[in-house]
């Protein structure tokens, strides 16, 4: 018979029971008054008022005298008054979030529970600071200046100036899945020489380029993540540097195909190859930034060399489309694809079918 599963929420109080009030229950089982204890520990009676009323903590040294006087160890009278002030800070902390929440709706919270990212809650203030957590930050302030910086270029995009907390979520997925890889310092001209093996991979199917470039990119200095897409979060890739000597390539597979995902790898090659390591550089499709047509110009050169081009215009058969990839040593969909993009070959061909489809693993 199959259990019934039913969630749990964490219990968050909105009050806090200061360490006094068990002092005073201490006291009167002894039998004795706050002036008998001021007298026992040699504190003044105010004093001790003010601890039993949460007006004044009580102190380490406080803590061993009550020990002796009363018999409980100074470890609990400590616990007991660190607890307190940590909820106080909690409940304090939790009417300031209250004014954060405005915020939370621009962040894809259902799509990051789905994922496992953030834990599934339906209190909102809960729900903040699990966002923050996830971020790695303490305040909607510090997420702000994380994410607000000029050199985060996405920012001034059009395309992303009502959605960059969708498109701040992906890059952060990326970002923790390229902690969990180790990757040695970066060396360029290493990746330069990966980048020639990872182009022969092209022609392999992705249970075996995928670990291949993956490792060659490490060995380089470069960890290259594979992160679906989030919804508003139109993008096929980025490029950044987490460290002085660690780069990372994110690419979500937006288009599913052979021809897509290569393109958006090399052009974000280009980003960690020749671009300022101050940057986010997201691949939006922008054709307007110089740096962007350059990454393009790259992917394209890359993967078909320039001598090749006119070689390109007299490819309109399946036949010779295979042949020519063949002899320069990439995947056919990568033809297709460049001969899309250049009017030779229609969006709608029958030759789409020569471009490998990828999808993810269910989760």
């Amino acid at each position: 018979m199959a259990r019934k599963m039913t969630k749990r929420y964490e219990f968050q109080p909105d009050y806090a029971v200061p360490p006094g009030a068990t002092l005073q229950e201490t006291i009167d089982a002894l039998g004795m008054t706050q002036r008998d204890l001021a007298l026992r520990t040699g504190l003044a009676a105010k004093t001790i008022n003010e601890i039993v009323n949460g007006k004044a903590p009580i102190t380490p040294e406080t803590s061993i005298l009550l020990e002796r006087v009363t018999g409980v160890p100074a470890r609990m009278w400590n616990s007991l008054e660190a607890n307190y002030r940590e909820q106080l800070a909690r409940i304090g902390d939790r009417q300031r979030s209250e004014s954060d929440l405005e915020w939370l709706k621009t962040i894809p919270t259902k799509e990051l529970m789905e994922r496992g990212a953030i834990k599934d809650t339906d209190d909102n203030v809960q729900l903040l600071h699990a966002v923050l957590q996830f971020f790695g930050v303490g305040t909607l302030a510090q997420w702000e200046q994380l994410w607000d910086r000029p050199e985060v270029a996405f920012r001034r995009s059009r395309r992303f100036c009502a959605e960059a907390g969708a498109l701040a979520s992906w890059l952060r997925l990326g970002e923790i899945d390229a902690q969990r890889l180790a990757v040695k310092p970066y060396d360029k001209e290493r990746f330069q020489s990966a980048l020639s093996t990872i182009r022969k991979l092209t022609v392999e199917r992705c249970e075996t380029f995928e670990p291949r470039m993956i490792e060659l990119a490490a060995e380089a200095g470069v960890a290259v993540v594979f992160v679906r897409e989030l919804k508003k979060c139109p993008v096929s890739g980025a490029a950044r540097w987490l460290a002085p000597d660690k780069a990372l390539i994110q690419l979500s597979l937006r288009y599913k195909t052979d021809d897509q995902l290569w393109f958006s790898f090399f052009h974000e090659a280009s980003h960690v190859l020749f671009d300022a390591k101050k940057r986010i550089y997201v691949d939006d499709g922008d054709s307007t930034d110089e740096r962007e047509v350059r990454a393009d110009r790259f992917a394209a050169e890359f993967l078909i060399p320039t001598e090749h081009n006119d070689s390109l215009k007299a490819l309109t058969t399946r036949n010779a489309i295979v042949s020519f990839a063949s002899s320069i040593g990439i995947a056919p969909g990568i033809v297709v694809g460049r001969l899309q993009k250049e009017g030779v070959l229609k969006w709608a061909t029958n030759l789409n079918d020569l471009k490998r489809r990828f999808r993810w693993k269910a989760a």
